[in-house]
């Protein structure tokens, strides 16, 4: 399978409190930006911040939560699927990071189909992020 890199743009309140959260926080490189957006490279997709004065220097994207697995996913929410050992990593790189998770780290459907590590966090304008963890990510990203 081969797969291309995704685009995806959130709104934030705030450019340089996302360019601290999203580059000097969580690591991600900086491409291209301008006074009022930033483009980050988030595991080699193009992830997007663009300023929105309406959310105010206070103010939040609001989420709504559906049930799922025992936890209250927020939707909407975007992220990365990545290999088993690479979220591991990212998830312990997180430790002292994230203070609070929305979902923390753990396993899903362990010992079953569709085995995966996931986490969920919000930045600090209320965009919530998954990353999941495959352990054996060909077979199992699209199965039904």
């Amino acid at each position: 399978m081969s797969l291309t890199p995704f685009h995806i743009a959130v709104a934030v309140r705030d450019i340089d409190e996302a360019r601290e959260f999203y580059g000097k926080q969580l690591g991600f490189p900086e491409g291209r930006s301008a006074d009022n957006w930033i483009d980050f490279d988030m595991f080699g997709h193009q992830f997007v911040t663009h300023l929105n004065p309406e959310l105010g220097p206070e103010g939040k994207v609001p989420a709504l939560f559906n049930p799922v697995d025992n936890h209250g996913v927020p939707i909407p929410h975007c992220g990365v699927i990545m290999r088993f050992d690479d979220w591991q990593a990212f998830a312990k790189r997180l430790e002292g990071v994230i203070a609070e998770f929305i979902i923390e780290p753990y396993i899903r459907f362990k010992g079953l189909r569709g085995e995966q590590g996931t986490l969920f966090f919000a930045d600090p304008s209320g965009n919530a992020l998954e990353f999941k963890g495959f352990r054996d990510i060909e077979t199992e990203l699209f199965k039904k």
